[in-house]
């Protein structure tokens, strides 16, 4: 395979604590070293999240700031997507560093269930979410964590309402959501390539699925996501070193299906940026 392919670093996410992995960065400086690293070992997209002092997930739009202007000056050309997840914030908050302009931001458009609770997505909200990124020239990248969430998708697109070609992202494995198996992830690619034949896709697995996610996606020449966030562990007895640790092996992956790895000129020529 000749086409390249694009890796996003999850860096921190709401959940992973020091207590987890003392890899996991949580300071804005520890986030900039860290995306650092893993864009130098080949990721292109960095996937931002903020938290407090206490390691709690925050939405500040303030930290997003500092955040986006460390990682601009330390990984020039990477894109940068920022997270309007729902265990940062709740309704328009989770919105409230789109006015920063990043190169994208992560959008889920349908509710499913977490480990604990149900994660909610309105539909007043998603549409909100997705105005706010027409209006700041933001591309999305749809969180599909159910079937449903790529259908409702290609629905928004068609009515204006997320600019095509879409990035689609498959998540598996998180408990009580779609599991990481494998003639589903076929079928998700199946379906989004009839539903919309131009977007592109990308996959992340959760956990102890982020290695089996890596290599379905990379063999079948779609993208892939790793990093701290998704995954605290290279195995069952050995903690992940850093992000950069994660991204090589992912690197190795693709040299093993003969997949480029892609810039981030590539990466943003792929995704029209």
């Amino acid at each position: 395979m000749s086409n390249p392919c694009i890796i996003c670093v999850a860096i921190t996410g709401s959940l992973p604590r020091k207590e987890n992995n003392p890899a996991v960065p949580i300071t804005l400086e520890e986030q900039i070293e860290s995306t650092q690293a893993a864009f130098e070992a080949g990721a292109s997209i960095a996937h931002c999240h903020v938290r407090n002092a206490d390691q709690t997930p925050s939405s500040d739009p303030e930290k997003f700031a500092r955040l986006v202007e460390g990682l601009k000056k330390h990984c020039p050309g990477m894109i940068i997507q920022l997270s309007t997840g729902g265990r940062s914030g709740a309704g328009e908050e989770r919105g409230g560093m789109l006015p920063l302009k990043p190169d994208m931001a992560s959008l889920s458009v349908g509710s499913n269930n977490f480990p604990n609770r149900v994660y909610e997505n309105p539909p007043k909200l998603v549409e909100w979410l997705a105005d706010e990124m027409i209006k700041y020239d933001i591309k999305p990248e749809i969180e599909a964590f159910d079937l449903s969430h790529i259908h409702q998708a290609v629905n928004l697109s068609k009515q204006g309402k997320l600019k095509a070609p879409l990035y689609v992202q498959f998540v598996m494995g998180v408990k009580n959501a779609m599991p990481a198996d494998k003639p589903t992830f076929d079928f998700y690619i199946e379906t989004l390539k009839r539903l919309a034949p131009d977007a592109q896709w990308c996959g992340a697995g959760i956990g102890a699925n982020q290695y089996r996610l890596n290599e379905w996606s990379i063999a079948a020449g779609g993208h892939t996501r790793t990093g701290l966030e998704d995954n605290v562990r290279l195995d069952r007895d050995t903690l992940a070193p850093s992000n950069a640790a994660l991204v090589e092996r992912t690197v190795a992956l693709c040299e093993k299906y003969e997949r480029p790895v892609a810039t981030w000129q590539q990466a943003r020529e792929i995704l029209g940026l």
